[in-house]
């Protein structure tokens, strides 16, 4: 008869550190936005970022940032990213350098 592995229960954040997540979030949830904003009216490339983008950005969504873009809907940035072979999920940080250069070519056609 095998014995059932005790759950070894995992400590709670004190409120402290949920407020400090909580700020960070944010902060990040706005950065993105005025990111977002900044792409739509063209003051900031896609291309740039892909090449060095900052750390706020990491697990952002490429497809959220390409529907940013001016003229990229959701079908229109569905059918770029099938193009280049990226996943709708994919996040910046899990962009593969290939991915990367693919999906820069395709926005500079």
């Amino acid at each position: 008869m095998s014995k059932a592995p005790t759950k070894v229960p995992i400590p709670g954040r004190t409120d402290c550190q949920r407020r400090q997540a909580l700020e960070r979030a944010n902060e990040i949830r706005t950065a993105r936005s005025h990111l977002k904003e900044q792409l739509r009216r063209g003051e900031v490339s896609l291309g740039l970022l892909l090449a060095n983008y900052p750390s706020y950005l990491a697990n952002a969504k490429v497809s959220e940032l390409v529907r940013a873009l001016p003229g990229y809907g959701p079908v229109k940035t569905r059918g770029l990213l099938a193009a280049c072979r990226i996943s709708p999920a994919k996040t910046m940080v899990g962009l593969s350098p290939h991915q990367r250069l693919r999906l820069l070519e395709a926005l500079t056609k």
